[in-house]
């Protein structure tokens, strides 16, 4: 527990939410709740073990503070993460229902432990230890199943490896969600579709001769042209499969239940950048894309491209 002035305000609270969840107890000496509510924070801080911060602002010293923050009574709890306030509670809460409070939002034991672990995983990857790295995010993910950032990095890299019926019993969960699955699982699933399209189709083992042949006898023979995209996303030519699934919208942009637009949309989702943690992961993927987010934010011609093809998308479907 940590008393909080104006002076101290930016380093124990806003920069120390961005690593931990911090805790500010908004009090007064002569509140008589904020006495009772005080010993219980200090006791949960204790219990959770370094999982979350508390600090104290006294409300009468520092009337700065808690105008900022809106204080109309207290004791008030603001809860911090990344800098910005995310949800709070009013009143001597008893300790059961503080408790409940904080696990909305403080990750589990198993939950940091699972982080470790896939810390480990970026650190193995980086060093070119790829199967020791999925073994430690296999891991991670059965240590801490909701873990939707583990599940997406496990996922990704056992696609670029070539672990397909790995990587669809990964994501089996996540395309199951209601009403929708996330766009980035969806996503893969689109890349593992077209992984598995050019290992088990004879298609996958035709020449850009042959699909260019069969194309100019009829332009739209859109199913050669979904099958030479499906192999370009295999090959990791992004760009020319786009073009080709460009192609087919501009035709016919209701095709197969949209499915030129739904893999475009994939294609571009793969290549922007990965969730935060997932920036860590270095190297590329068997199809050259990218698997550290910090390259890929900083790489102005990658964010030039991704652009470039969402207007030539939104122009193919207007």
């Amino acid at each position: 527990m940590i008393d909080v002035t104006v002076q101290n305000f930016e380093t124990e609270v806003i920069a120390a939410s961005m690593q931990i969840p911090v805790l500010a107890d908004f009090w007064a000496a002569w509140c008589g709740p904020c006495k009772t509510l005080g010993p219980v924070l200090e006791r949960l801080e204790a219990e959770y073990a370094g999982r979350f911060k508390l600090v104290k602002i006294d409300t009468d010293k520092e009337q700065q503070l808690a105008a900022a923050f809106g204080i109309r009574s207290i004791p008030t709890c603001i809860l911090l993460k990344n800098g910005q306030p995310v949800d709070g509670f009013a009143g001597a809460l008893p300790p059961e229902q503080v408790r409940q409070f904080l696990d909305k939002h403080i990750p589990s034991e198993d939950a940091l432990a699972a982080d470790a672990e896939a810390d480990e995983a970026q650190a193995l990857l980086q060093s070119g230890d790829t199967a020791a790295a999925l073994a430690k995010l296999a891991a991670a993910l059965a240590q801490d199943p909701a873990n939707d950032d583990t599940r997406h990095e496990l996922a990704r890299l056992q696609i670029a490896t070539g672990a397909l019926q790995q990587a669809a019993a990964t994501l089996q969960e996540p395309l199951q969600r209601q009403p929708r699955p996330p766009l980035r699982f969806t996503a893969l699933a689109q890349w593992l579709d077209a992984m598995q399209f050019a290992t088990q189709d004879e298609r996958g083992r035709w020449t850009p001769e042959q699909f260019d042949a069969r194309i100019a006898q009829n332009k739209r023979d859109f199913d050669t042209r979904f099958a030479k995209a499906q192999v370009l996303m295999a090959q990791g030519e992004w760009t020319a499969a786009m073009d080709e699934l460009l192609e087919i919208i501009l035709r016919d942009k209701k095709w197969n239940d949209e499915a030129a637009r739904k893999t475009c949309v994939a294609i571009l989702e793969l290549l922007a950048p990965p969730p935060p943690r997932a920036a860590a992961i270095a190297g590329k993927s068997a199809g050259s894309i990218e698997l550290t987010g910090k390259a890929a934010r900083q790489e102005d011609p990658q964010a030039a491209l991704i652009s470039s093809y969402r207007r030539k998308l939104s122009m193919a479907l207007n």
